[in-house]
């Protein structure tokens, strides 16, 4: 059974870090692309960062440059999202998702609340 559980969200104040983490299992983590989106209330989803297969490859928003840090462990089969320096415009469901050449999947996705 494929599963992509996020945790690792929660409320922080302006300025402050949260790390996230998607643990995989049921597929070949190591052979998919893993990305993070994000959506808040009344918006689209947004891609936030992804990585490559072997972790060569990041991409980020330009909204999160400088600040967001995406990463991945493919022994453990889990991804990460640093996020420092955090804003109240970061506020959304942040969720991961694994793309292969045939199947994409989703996790259920953690909320990032940005408040003081």
């Amino acid at each position: 059974q494929v599963q992509l559980v996020e945790s690792g969200g929660g409320l922080v104040q302006p300025g402050g870090s949260l790390r996230l983490s998607c643990a995989a299992s049921g597929f070949t983590f190591r052979s998919y692309a893993m990305n993070w989106y994000r959506q808040a209330p009344g918006k689209e989803r947004e891609l936030v960062a992804g990585i490559s297969s072997a972790g060569g490859r990041t991409n980020y928003a330009d909204s999160v440059k400088g600040r967001f840090t995406i990463s991945r462990d493919n022994v453990k089969k889990t991804a990460y999202l640093q996020m420092n320096s955090l804003k109240p415009e970061d506020t959304a469901v942040y969720s991961c998702n694994a793309v292969g050449s045939w199947n994409n999947y989703w996790g259920q996705g953690t909320q990032v609340t940005v408040s003081s």
